[in-house]
């Protein structure tokens, strides 16, 4: 097998195409950090090699993150009728070539935190982060929380941004991060909503083989219901975003545009919910990919749009 045969299976393993989930939140992070002067007035400036450090640094975690996860649930993969020809139950890939594959992806995560020197926060956090993403892979055997997890280790994509890109800001003003932290809420809800959806294909699985999930603890109705209740969550935290202010964050110049945009969000989240029911999980795959894809990119675009027009 070539190189490029292994490269391309790989990359069909980690599902590079679903980085699209956290990166455009990891985008709008910057955009909006850029845009907001800091509490002395001053604007962070916009630098290309900055910007190329946060693309370097969401495809070294979300890789290693990804292909850990598959590692260590390998053998689980193995005994799931839905999942049982991923690349590692099915020998496409061996165990060595994706832990080097892990190995040379932590390693582009920390080399992109060095294009943000002389600031140190994103290389003194980079074993946090990680440690906070390789854990995830373990959580489903002990907590039906799992998926709360897994939306608390995206939720890092903007919190980290901001970091990386007003570190000093942050320093001098802790508040500085609100906008920040109520972005990175408003994602790990809207990841855990619609990961919750996801599982409810492999509710009878889960409950087999005695692994946690909020389906196999809930059940599937109680399931998508909670999942309904965490987007909501997440609409309510985007609809607070540019008000962080008063509680003592950065003025944020967001306007009508905005929540505007907000509105065909909504209606993106209300259809992936109508499309799933309990007794019907034939389209969960348009429900998790297609439309939070829309959801992602959209929102990134609606800041941009408001931010710079």
């Amino acid at each position: 097998m070539s190189v490029y045969q292994k490269l391309r299976l790989v990359m069909e393993m980690i599902r590079f195409s679903h980085t699209i989930f956290a990166l455009p939140f990891a985008l709008s992070a910057a955009l909006l950090a850029w845009c907001v002067p800091d509490r002395l007035g001053e604007q962070i400036s916009f630098s290309s090699l900055h910007l190329v450090g946060i693309l370097v640094c969401m495809v070294g975690a979300r890789s290693a993150g990804m292909a850990f996860n598959r590692l260590v649930d390998r053998a689980i993969d193995a005994r799931n009728p839905r999942t049982e020809n991923r690349h590692l139950p099915s020998g496409q890939l061996s165990v060595r070539g994706v832990v080097l594959f892990v190995i040379v992806s932590v390693a582009l995560f920390v080399l992109g935190t060095l294009f943000f020197l002389p600031n140190p926060l994103p290389l003194l956090l980079a074993i946090p982060v990680l440690g906070i993403v390789f854990a995830y892979s373990y959580t489903k055997r002990f907590t039906s929380l799992a998926h709360f997890w897994l939306g608390m280790s995206l939720s890092l994509a903007p919190i980290a941004t901001w970091l990386a890109l007003r570190g000093t800001a942050v320093i001098a003003e802790p508040l500085d991060l609100l906008p920040a932290l109520v972005l990175g809420c408003a994602v790990l809800f809207w990841v855990a909503g619609f990961d919750i959806i996801y599982a409810c294909q492999d509710y009878e699985f889960d409950v087999e083989e005695n692994l946690k999930s909020i389906p196999s603890t809930l059940g599937v109705r109680n399931a998508l219901r909670l999942a309904a209740v965490s987007h909501f969550v997440m609409l309510f935290l985007l609809a607070v975003l540019p008000l962080t202010y008063r509680l003592g964050g950065p003025v944020l110049p967001l306007g009508p545009i905005y929540y505007l945009g907000l509105v065909p969000i909504t209606a993106m989240l209300i259809y992936e919910h109508l499309v799933v029911s309990h007794d019907d999980l034939t389209r969960v795959n348009l429900a998790f990919f297609q439309m939070n894809a829309w959801i992602s990119v959209g929102l990134m675009a609606l800041l941009a749009v408001d931010l710079f027009f």
